[in-house]
This record gives structure tokens, C-alpha cells and sequence, in this order.
């Protein structure tokens, strides 16, 4: 079997497992971890506008809000939802085409317990921030590359999954919450629809692109052409 073809079964398999665990307390960290990554990036892009965050929170109900001082509020909202996919594209192509696995576990446990120092004051987020991310360094520190290889490409594809599906539910299914589409609109008054719609269609994309070049990634690549002139 090629490389090629042993990473889409490889990718195939990953997503029927979390489609069957979708709906099941297993995935119930990990969706909590990429609601985390959706603020963080309003919270990122917050702070690229050049202003400051009020408050960041994140709560057990897989929900969470971004309060600010100001700043340009279409960065700031489109940040959350595209944010995340970002986190996510990155995320499961690092683990598909590098042997830097430890290392990148590593660092994404860092970044996670840095952002809760700075951002977090609710105590749920506190101590998942922490938890989470004490649990990441650990797991780069003692275990094989090859598990950790695996768990990245998890937590990459729950927060490629998940953000599609949050999108159509949010602004869709439900345009009538106060979500980022529901307060892009407001601002510019374009409709919830209108703006669930680009969204959705802008993630997909991503996602299209990010499993086709999935696919063609080889870290064993260059080490063969080195080998073999």
C-alpha cells in the first residue's frame, strides 16, 4: 500500500471513530479544548487590533466569550470560528508531514497554559486550561512519538470537525442566538444567514484543502531522496 493511501485510510478511520464518539462524554475534553481555541483567537485577534481583553471565559456547557475594550470588530469576530479551524489545519498537518510530534505537543501545552495564565478568571476554564496543558507537557515529556503523533491528529481533527458543524448550528440551525454571526450582523448589517453562510463555505474549503495536502505529506520524504539520489 502507498504512503499516499495509507494516510487517507488513516484519516478515514480517525473520522469514523469520532463520528460514532461524537455525541459521548469521550469527546467531551476535546470539544471544551477547541471551544478554547475559538476564544483564544478572538482573544489573539483582540490584541493584534491593539486592544486590550476585558475578560476571557470558557464554560463546562462548551460555550465561552470574549469581552474587549474595543478594536475592530470584524477581525475580532470572524477570529473565532476561523480562528479555531486554523488551530486545527495546523495542528493535524504538523503531526501528518513532520516527526516533531513531542515537540509540538509540547509547545501547544505551553501555549495553553500561557494563554490561561494571561486571559482566563473563570474557575472551570482555570483549571481545564491547566489541567489540560500539564497533561500535554506530559504526555511530550514521557510518551513515544508515535502516541503523541496520534493524540495531535485527534485533537487537530476534532477542531477541523467541530467548527463546520458549530457554524451550521450557531448561525444557521439557530440564527436566532447572539452568536459572532448574530453580532457581525448588528455591526454591519448584513444578515446572520449571510455571514453563517460565508463562514461555512470558507471552513469547508480549508478543510478540503488541508485533507488533500494531508494526504500527499511524506516526513519520510526527504530523508529517502537523501538516501537515494
Amino acid at each position: 500500500m502507498s504512503y499516499q493511501m495509507q494516510q487517507l485510510s488513516y484519516l478515514i478511520g480517525l473520522t469514523i471513530v469520532l463520528f460514532f464518539l461524537w455525541h459521548t462524554p469521550a469527546l467531551y475534553p476535546l470539544k471544551i479544548l477547541v471551544v478554547f481555541f475559538h476564544e483564544s483567537s478572538h482573544a489573539i485577534a483582540t490584541l493584534l487590533t491593539g486592544v486590550r481583553v476585558i475578560e476571557m471565559e470558557v464554560v463546562k456547557e462548551a460555550g465561552g466569550h470574549v469581552i474587549s475594550s474595543g478594536g475592530n470588530r470584524f477581525i475580532t469576530l470572524t477570529a473565532g470560528y476561523l480562528g479555531s479551524l486554523v488551530w486545527g489545519v495546523s495542528i493535524f498537518l504538523l503531526a501528518v508531514g513532520t516527526h516533531w510530534d513531542r515537540w509540538l505537543m509540547g509547545a501547544l501545552g505551553s501555549i495553553l497554559v500561557a494563554i490561561t495564565l494571561i486571559f482566563i478568571e473563570n474557575a472551570f476554564a482555570y483549571g481545564f486550561g491547566l489541567g489540560m496543558g500539564a497533561l500535554m507537557i506530559l504526555s511530550a515529556k514521557y510518551l513515544s512519538t508515535q502516541i503523541n503523533d496520534v493524540l495531535l491528529r485527534i485533537i487537530g481533527l476534532t477542531s477541523i470537525l467541530y467548527v463546520p458543524l458549530d457554524i451550521y448550528s450557531d448561525t444557521i440551525a439557530r440564527s436566532n442566538l447572539r452568536s459572532d454571526a448574530r453580532m457581525l450582523a448588528e455591526e454591519t448589517g448584513i444578515a446572520t444567514l449571510i455571514w453563517g453562510g460565508i463562514w461555512l463555505g470558507l471552513s469547508l474549503i480549508m478543510i478540503y484543502y488541508c485533507f488533500r495536502l494531508s494526504i500527499k505529506l511524506n516526513p519520510n520524504a526527504s530523508k529517502t531522496q537523501e538516501n537515494h539520489p
